[in-house]
C-alpha cells in the first residue's frame, strides 16, 4: 500500500497552512508598503509557541435524497459521510477554522471567515471564503486552519472543489466530482445507487489534484482520475477508466470496460480488464492478469509481465524483458535489449483438432533471447532468424521439423517450419540473442515457478484476481449483496485457471486422483519382464478429460518393458466426469504401478 494516503486533521492542517503561506506571502509582502501590518503580540525568548485559537460553524439545511452538495473553499480538508440510516434527508455540516494569530487579530480574523449554505433546485450549495486581511497577515507570519465534514444523504452526488486541502468520502450513493489544487483524494465506493446496472457510458467518478495520490474503491461506471505526480489504486471499475499520473504508480483490481492507463515513470498494475486496455509508462514496470480484450502496452525501460489476453497483444519495451504467459490471439512484442518468453496457446481447435493463431504474429528482440512454447497441435509457419551468432543460435524441438534456409548475411541464421501442416505466419527475429522453440509440456517446472513468482508480485501489488471467474454480471451481483462472495481462496482458483492456460488442465494430487477413477484396471505383469527379472515402478503422467477417459502423456519413470503394460491398463481406466467438469478443465496427475516378482 502506499502510505500516506489517509493523513490526520492535523497533518492536513500543517500541509495546508504551509500552502497557504507560500501562495499569499507575495501579496502580504505587496501591500507592507501601502497598510500598516496588524499588531502581533511579542513572545519572549524561550516561551512556547503561541496556542492556536479556534472557532466553528455549523448548521443544517433540509433537502431531498438523490440530489447534490455543491462545495467550494479557497483553503481546507473537506471530509464526507453519510447520514445515520433512517435520518431525515439533510445536509448537516461543522466547519473548524484554526489561527495561530493572538489577541484581538485572531477574534477578527475568525469572524471575518465567510461561510454560505443554502438549498437550490439541484441539491445544497456551500461556500468557504478566506477573509481579505490573511493575505495581509501572512506577512506577519499568520496561518491558517479550515476543515469541513460534512453529513450527506446516502443517494446523493457531491461535488468538491477546494484550492488547497485533502478530499476524503464514505460511500457516495451518486457521482463524485473532486477537486484539489493540492491534497489527496481518497474515495469509499462511487455510484453505489447505480450497482445493479452498472454500465460503461455513464462518468461516475471524476477526481484531480496537482499533488497528491488518489484512492478510490468501487465505481459503478466510468472514471477519470488525474494527478501531477501521486499513486492512483482503484478498485473495481464497471465502466471505462482514464486513469492519467505525472510520475506515480497506477494499481486497478478490475476494468470492464475500456482502459487507458498512463504515467511518466511509475509502475502499471492491472489485475483484470474486459476490453480494450492501453498502457503506457515512462520506465515503469507493466503487470496484468486476466484482459478479455486486446492490448496495447509501452514502457520506456521496465518489463512486461502478462498472464492472459484473449485478443490482439501488442507489447514494447526499450530495454525490459517481456514475459507472456498465454498468447491466445495474435502477438506482437518488441524489446531492444530484454528477452522474450512467450507460451502460444490459441483457444478454440478446429474440427481437425489443430489450433490457430488469429493472423500474422511476430516477436523481435535486440541482444536477448526469444523462447517461445507452442502446444503440439499448433498449425503455424514458424520463420526463425538470427542476425548474428551462427546456427547454434536457433534451438528447436527435433519434433518440430525445423529445416535451415540460405543466411541473409555473414552470421546470420535463418530457419523455418510448416508446423501441422502450416497456418499463419510466427516470425521470431533477434540481434544478437538466442531462439529456443519448445513444447508446452516440456517444461512443466519452468511453470511451476512463474506461477509462484506471479503469485507474490501480486500480493505485493495488493491485486487480487475475483475466484469466480471474469464475469462483469457476477461481480456486480456480489458488490450488490445479491450473492455471497465466493466461498473459497481466490488465489487457489486463479492458480488452477492458470494451470489451465498453461497446459490445458489442472493438477491433482495422486491419491485425490484415484478416489474420482470409477473404473479401474489392473495391469497384467508382461510374460518378457518375468522372464528377465524386472522388476519396480513406473510412473505415467495422466490427463482425464471432460467425457471421464484417461489419456497417457508421458512415461515419466520406469523400465520400457514394464510401461506398455501399465499403459495399455490406464487406457481403459475412467473417472467421474462430473468431477472433471467442476474443474473447468483436464485433471493432470501421476498414477504409479509397482511390478513385483513372487
Amino acid at each position: 500500500m502506499f502510505h500516506g494516503m489517509a493523513s490526520t486533521a492535523r497533518t492536513h492542517g500543517t500541509i495546508v497552512s504551509m500552502l497557504l503561506c507560500g501562495a499569499l506571502a507575495c501579496a502580504g509582502v505587496a501591500a507592507a508598503s501601502a497598510i500598516e501590518p496588524a499588531p502581533v503580540e511579542p513572545t519572549k525568548p524561550g516561551e512556547p509557541s503561541p496556542s492556536r485559537v479556534a472557532a466553528d460553524r455549523n448548521g443544517v439545511v433540509a433537502t431531498k435524497d438523490g440530489l447534490t452538495l455543491r462545495l467550494s473553499t479557497d483553503l481546507g480538508s473537506v471530509k464526507i459521510v453519510s447520514l445515520p440510516p433512517g435520518a431525515p434527508p439533510a445536509i448537516r455540516y461543522t466547519v473548524h477554522i484554526e489561527t495561530d494569530a493572538r489577541g484581538s487579530l485572531a477574534e477578527r480574523l475568525l469572524g471575518r471567515y465567510s461561510l454560505t449554505a443554502q438549498a437550490t433546485e439541484a441539491g445544497v450549495e456551500i461556500t468557504g471564503t478566506l477573509p481579505p486581511q490573511i493575505a495581509r497577515s501572512s506577512a506577519a507570519g499568520v496561518q491558517f486552519w479550515v476543515q469541513f465534514e460534512i453529513a450527506v444523504p446516502r443517494g446523493y452526488s457531491v461535488d468538491v472543489k477546494t484550492q488547497a486541502g485533502d478530499i476524503e468520502t464514505q460511500d457516495v450513493g451518486g457521482t463524485a466530482n473532486l477537486s484539489t489544487q493540492g491534497g489527496n483524494i481518497r474515495t469509499g465506493r462511487v455510484g453505489v445507487n447505480y450497482s445493479r446496472d452498472a454500465r460503461a457510458g455513464r462518468l461516475v467518478a471524476k477526481l484531480a489534484t496537482e499533488g497528491g495520490h488518489i484512492q478510490v474503491l468501487d465505481v459503478a461506471g466510468d472514471v477519470n482520475a488525474f494527478t501531477a505526480g501521486g499513486h492512483i489504486i482503484a478498485g473495481n471499475i464497471a465502466g471505462d477508466a482514464l486513469l492519467h499520473s505525472g510520475g506515480g504508480h497506477i494499481r486497478a483490481e478490475q476494468i470492464s470496460g475500456r482502459a487507458d492507463l498512463q504515467t511518466d515513470g511509475g509502475n502499471i498494475t492491472v489485475g483484470q480488464a474486459g476490453s480494450l486496455v492501453s498502457v503506457r509508462t515512462g520506465g515503469g514496470q507493466i503487470d496484468f492478469g486476466e484482459v478479455r480484450g486486446s492490448v496495447r502496452a509501452q514502457t520506456g525501460g521496465g518489463g512486461i509481465r502478462i498472464m492472459y489476453v484473449s485478443g490482439p497483444m501488442e507489447v514494447e519495451s526499450s530495454a525490459g524483458s517481456i514475459c507472456l504467459t498465454r498468447v491466445a490471439g495474435t502477438v506482437r512484442a518488441a524489446t531492444a535489449g530484454g528477452s522474450i518468453r512467450a507460451w502460444i496457446n490459441p483457444d478454440s481447435p478446429s474440427s481437425s483438432g489443430t489450433v490457430h493463431l488469429a493472423g500474422v504474429s511476430q516477436l523481435t528482440s535486440g541482444n536477448g533471447d526469444i523462447i517461445v512454447f507452442l502446444p503440439r497441435n499448433l498449425a503455424a509457419d514458424i520463420d526463425a532468424t538470427v542476425e548474428s551468432g551462427g546456427e547454434h543460435r536457433i534451438e528447436a524441438d527435433p519434433a518440430l521439423g525445423l529445416t535451415m534456409q540460405p543466411s541473409h548475411g555473414p552470421g546470420s541464421v535463418h530457419a523455418m517450419c510448416a508446423l501441422n501442416g502450416g497456418g499463419a505466419p510466427l516470425k521470431l527475429r533477434t540481434t544478437s540473442g538466442t531462439i529456443h522453440l519448445r513444447f508446452l509440456d516440456s517444461e512443466v517446472a519452468l511453470r511451476d515457478s512463474l506461477i509462484r513468482d506471479q503469485k507474490e508480485r501480486l500480493s505485493e501489488h495488493g491485486v487480487q484476481l475475483m475466484a469466480t471467474g471474469f464475469d462483469l454480471s457476477e461481480a456486480s451481483q456480489v458488490q450488490t449483496g445479491s450473492i455471497p462472495p465466493d466461498k473459497g481462496d481466490w488465489l487457489d482458483s486463479w492458480l488452477d485457471r492458470l494451470q489451465i492456460a498453461f497446459v490445458g488442465g489442472v493438477r491433482e494430487d495422486p491419491d485425490e486422483f484415484l478416489k474420482h477413477v470409477t473404473v479401474q484396471t489392473s495391469a497384467v505383469y508382461p510374460e518378457i519382464a518375468m522372464r528377465a527379472g524386472v522388476q519396480g515402478l513406473v510412473k505415467l503422467q495422466v490427463r482425464a478429460t471432460r467425457d471421464g477417459h484417461i489419456e497417457v502423456e508421458k512415461l515419466i519413470d520406469g523400465a520400457p518393458s514394464l510401461a506398455d503394460a501399465a499403459i495399455a491398463a490406464v487406457k481403459q481406466w475412467r473417472v467421474n466426469p462430473t468431477w472433471v467438469l467442476a474443474k473447468r478443465g483436464d485433471v493432470i496427475s501421476i498414477v504409479t504401478f509397482n511390478f513385483i516378482l513372487h
